[in-house]
């Protein structure tokens, strides 16, 4: 493959900057491209290691059945050829190099997805700054401790009687 490979970096590109949704806005676009042709590269990875592991064992199998005896095979069957691929170390490099690019795919679909979530918290972001929501800090009047401050007031005014002063 002559690809070359996205520079990626997930945790930075999936974070959000409160205090600059509009440029977190203007990236996003760019980010879905961006992840979505890692995703794609990634696929096309694991589809060569994929290819690479089965021709790995084509030529094992093949070689096992020209000489079994330098497999350690007496009788050639189906379960001897099978496990006796499975052992074979070149076989079991393919194998490892699959399943790491597997992974590496499976990741980029999930850096996908988390840019998608993203994008959804964008957009809820940007609803609550509509309803200001990260207005400057305003404490709601607390009426059950208005009026209860009320009513001690009129209890000790009830109490003080006012007589007329006599000069």
């Amino acid at each position: 493959m002559d690809r070359k490979k996205t520079e990626v970096n997930w945790e930075e590109d999936v974070s959000i900057d409160q205090s600059a949704l509009d440029v977190e806005w203007l990236e996003q676009p760019r980010l879905m491209f961006k992840y979505g042709q890692h995703q794609a590269e990634c696929k096309a990875m694991m589809d060569l290691r994929k290819e690479q592991m089965e021709t790995q064992w084509a030529e094992v199998d093949g070689d096992i059945r020209e000489d079994p005896g330098k497999y350690g095979i007496t009788k050639i069957t189906e379960s001897a050829i099978k496990n006796a691929v499975l052992l074979d170390g070149d076989y079991q490099s393919a194998q490892e190099q699959y399943n790491e690019a597997r992974y590496e795919y499976e990741m980029a679909k999930v850096a996908v997805v988390a840019l998608d979530q993203k994008k959804t918290a964008l957009e809820n972001l940007v609803k609550l700054h509509g309803q200001m929501y990260f207005a400057g800090p305003s404490v709601p009047r607390d009426l059950s401790k208005e009026w209860e401050k009320r009513e001690k007031g009129k209890r000790v005014d009830a109490g003080v009687h006012i007589s007329p002063r006599k000069n």
